[in-house]
């Protein structure tokens, strides 16, 4: 039986560098130092100090979302999926309105093979946001993925179906790395194979 491993797939978490820009309107400058020295503390690969930081702000503002949401991404970066998965599920239930929250709940998910969760997340994401453009591709991906398991299935059930196989093997084709060239990849393509198989930070 055919299986596809589609290993480019990588959920693209909404990290808090995009989110800084949106701080100062919600937040007065002493905050928003706060915020920058979380993010420089976690891109300096300091997420053990970075955490300390954010817990001691969340303890004294508990409603912010934005720092909780940081929160979130550092516990995701420290391999903590299921102290991640509380938090951001936290912030979907006490600020439904943030899509982004839902996108890293879906990120989260679909590492963990559950990707009807994910995609359950990034269609609410999409409602908060249909303009999230993260978002639309994280879904599509989740489709391919739940397309690969229904096709498998499918093979599983009726061995003598001969439809299935090329449409694995087209997604293969598509997913799975392709070897080295020695080309140099276009400039759009840089960064996403740079970032492929962990979620690209955005």
């Amino acid at each position: 039986m055919q299986q596809v491993e589609i290993s480019r797939f990588s959920p693209r978490l909404f990290l808090f560098a995009a989110l800084l820009a949106l701080v100062v309107g919600w937040a007065g400058s002493a905050h928003a130092d706060q915020y920058a020295d979380v993010n420089a503390l976690l891109r300096q690969g300091r997420t053990n100090e970075a955490l300390a930081k954010a817990d001691a702000y969340v303890a004294t503002n508990p409603r912010d979302p934005q720092m909780r949401f940081m929160r979130g991404v550092i516990l995701t970066d420290q391999g903590k999926q299921a102290d991640a998965i509380s938090a951001f599920t936290a912030l979907t239930q006490e600020f439904p309105e943030l899509p982004e929250p839902y996108n890293n709940l879906a990120a989260l998910y679909a590492a963990q093979s559950e990707f009807g969760k994910a995609r359950d997340a990034l269609e609410t994401a999409l409602q908060r946001n249909p303009n999230y453009a993260t978002a639309h591709e994280n879904l599509g991906d989740v489709y391919v993925r739940l397309a690969a398991q229904s096709y498998t299935k499918a093979q599983q059930l009726d061995k003598g179906n001969t439809t299935v196989a090329p449409k694995l093997t087209l997604l293969r084709e598509v997913f799975l790395p392709k070897p080295a060239t020695g080309k140099a990849p276009a400039s759009g393509a840089a960064t996403r194979d740079a970032n492929a198989g962990t979620p690209a930070q955005r």
